[in-house]
């Protein structure tokens, strides 16, 4: 059902759902708390220093605003509470002022200095609460507030029939709440247990779909046969030999993995895992010349335009030569150039296409598609990996992945495939030297910075955010930083994903050509931007990125021989950040981040932002995704698969034969 039916949600609210990736009510039901704040009022001697409290408060004087600087003031204020007239300060809410009128009961949430009598709240509620409350934490965008959540959801619930994917049998095994009661705990609980309880059953729910599609593509993959790919291999040496680098060892293993796939009658469904920079794109481009040396055309799938539009110049240039005709089809061409490149593909004119998710749409039709590529992996779903293989007739497929995860892990998510792994980098490459700092050496850094622009080198600036937050480090902040630091004589630019494609191309165009010396961004850099004379980059309060996209991050810089820098800025958390200083092999790195990992407090974890799950983490949640995956396997076994909804839940991951 549309997200009109809810009475609450306008044409000017839909578009702010749609970038959170809310465009059904089911999506909307399923976008769950990312963290809960539980509110239980406590009395101020049970409050020590370090502990976050909650108390009832009443205001006993007219607050006092104070600026400290540029969009950041503090509100001042007394106020009774357990027995006591404390001080209370709390920082950019300035647009209370009205509202805190003396004699107004409130609830503060924050930290209580004994010795200083002074209570610093991080939150405030305009009346007591007064037994325990539990709020859920929804991420958001610009225009869309948290407490419209529950609104919308409560309705959504109320229309929405939500289907149960487990088992009878299951439920009845471990117990398991139905699926409705679920859903209610989680966006609504009233203690912590309904939380633990919702969550267990719904990351269970989530696991084994997942996994029954990822064994029902195995079992389907084993049943049907690929087309074997007839090409001169004397034609695909010349090419490599032809390459103005060597390849590596590892890619010479993947690249004979991946011809041996492509000759065999067999068909080819291999994982190609690669640290960052190790040369995964040379590997598919060279089994893609061989693809059209067989008379077959080849697919490559990225997760975004910037990436897409990097494969296809990189491809363009190499395959060109040879009379190998590659287009780059993404969402933001105009109807009538999308249209052509339709027309040239179904003609067989167009040997490789590039692009986005634009390729899987309904109208794109390949006349002989026999090989396909889908680059970071981990970003599409199931139902996506099997869409654009059925464009053809049973394409060989490889998955690149730039995201290294450790094996044990790897070979449950991805147990449908083979798999190859790069780990040596291209020679010449050097390793990056990676330094961990706190802000108040950043008079040090920006002089490492100026020396690098000096030699006519190029710098990334990594934010944590695109608007103003709590660290005050954001891409608008850091550019006026920068443009302060270096009296405007340096040129600057800021690059997120909020900007039209259009103003980003010209960005990272301007970036390329060196019209830019210093690129401050979020992580929309982490994947696609590749400028060989960058050699260094500073990421700000790297504590708030975990350590794999930390390292996909520094990997923009190195891609060279010249000497690069990775500068990790953080106050906190230094210890975990270390070992990126230790170390630049993103395998290493990621069973250290695997390791390092806690089970994390229930009410502060942050959302898992890896692979496409939407409530369960595979590091946290890890013994739950193995007895999923028995589960499923057991159940694909039975008759009650064939029931009508797993028919058709299965329907949309089916290979064509």
């Amino acid at each position: 059902m549309e997200l009109q039916s809810i009475k609450k949600i306008g044409v000017k609210t839909i578009p702010l759902l749609n970038k959170l990736n809310i465009y059904t009510l089911k999506d909307l039901i399923e976008y769950y708390p990312y963290r809960y704040t539980i509110y239980k009022p406590i009395h101020l001697k049970e409050a020590t220093e370090d502990l976050v409290v909650t108390i009832q408060a009443t205001i006993e004087s007219t607050p006092k605003i104070s600026y400290i600087r540029r969009n950041f003031n503090s509100l001042t204020f007394k106020a009774f509470a357990s027995e006591r007239i404390i001080n209370v300060s709390i920082y950019n809410r300035s647009f209370l002022y009205s509202k805190l009128e003396i004699g107004k009961n409130i609830t503060l949430i924050g930290k209580y200095d004994q010795k200083k009598n002074r209570f610093i709240a991080n939150d405030l509620k305009l009346s007591w609460i007064n037994d325990l409350k539990i709020e859920p934490i929804y991420h958001v965008v610009k225009g869309l507030k948290n407490s419209f959540f529950p609104n919308f959801i409560s309705e959504a619930l109320a229309i929405e029939e939500s289907v149960d994917y487990i088992p009878q049998s299951y439920l009845e095994i471990y117990k398991f709440i139905d699926k409705k009661q679920a859903l209610q705990w989680i966006h609504f609980p009233k203690t912590v247990n309904e939380i633990k309880q919702a969550r267990l059953r719904l990351i269970y729910e989530e696991f084994f779909v997942f996994m029954l599609k990822i064994n029902y593509l195995k079992l389907q993959s084993q049943k049907v046969k690929g087309i074997k790919k007839n090409f001169d291999v004397n034609q695909v040496d010349a090419f490599v030999s032809s390459l103005p680098f060597l390849l590596t060892t590892d890619q010479k293993k993947a690249l004979d993995d991946v011809l041996k796939d492509l000759k065999s009658e067999k068909k080819m469904n291999r994982l190609i895992q690669g640290d960052v920079g190790s040369g995964k794109t040379i590997v598919a481009t060279i089994a893609i010349y061989a693809t059209y040396l067989g008379g077959f055309q080849s697919a490559l799938m990225a997760p975004t335009e910037i990436l897409a539009t990097q494969h296809y110049e990189t491809i363009k240039k190499l395959l060109e030569p040879l009379n190998v005709q590659v287009s780059l089809l993404v969402g933001s061409l105009k109807k009538k150039d999308h249209q052509a490149i339709v027309k040239d593909l179904s003609e067989g004119k167009i040997d490789v296409l590039i692009g986005t998710h634009a390729l899987i749409s309904q109208d794109v039709t390949f006349k002989n598609l026999g090989f396909v590529v889908t680059d970071e992996q981990h970003r599409f779903g199931v139902n996506q990996r099997s869409n654009l293989q059925n464009k053809g007739l049973l394409p060989d497929v490889i998955y690149m992945s730039a995201t290294p995860i450790p094996r044990t892990y790897a070979l449950t998510l991805y147990q449908d495939m083979a798999m190859s792994i790069i780990k040596t980098k291209p020679s010449g490459r050097k390793e990056i030297q990676t330094y961990v700092k706190k802000e108040s050496e950043l008079k040090e850094i920006l002089q490492h910075v100026y020396e690098e622009i000096k030699k006519g080198h190029q710098i990334y600036v990594v934010a944590p955010s695109i608007v103003e937050n709590e660290t005050n480090n954001d891409v608008m902040n850091l550019k006026k930083n920068f443009d302060v630091a270096f009296n405007g004589k340096v040129k600057t630019a800021i690059l997120h994903g909020k900007l039209k494609n259009q103003e980003k191309e010209e960005i990272i165009r301007l970036f390329q050509e060196n019209e830019i010396k210093i690129l401050i961004a979020t992580t929309v850099i982490e994947v696609g931007v590749d400028v060989h004379n960058a050699t260094m980059i500073l990421i700000f309060n790297a504590e708030l990125f975990g350590l794999a996209t930390l390292h996909q991050l520094r990997g923009r810089v190195g891609r060279n021989d010249l000497d690069s820098f990775c500068y990790l800025i953080s106050d906190t958390d230094t210890e975990r950040l270390k070992v990126l200083e230790a170390s630049n092999d993103g395998f290493y790195i990621s069973e250290q981040d695997f390791l390092m990992r806690k089970e994390g407090d229930l009410f502060g974890t942050k959302q898992s932002g890896e692979f496409i799950f939407k409530i369960g983490d595979i590091k946290k949640d890890f013994k739950i995704l193995m007895q999923a995956k028995k589960d499923s396997e057991d159940f694909l076994k039975s008759e009650k698969v064939k029931d009508a909804k797993y028919l058709e839940l299965l329907k949309g991951i089916e290979i064509v034969d």
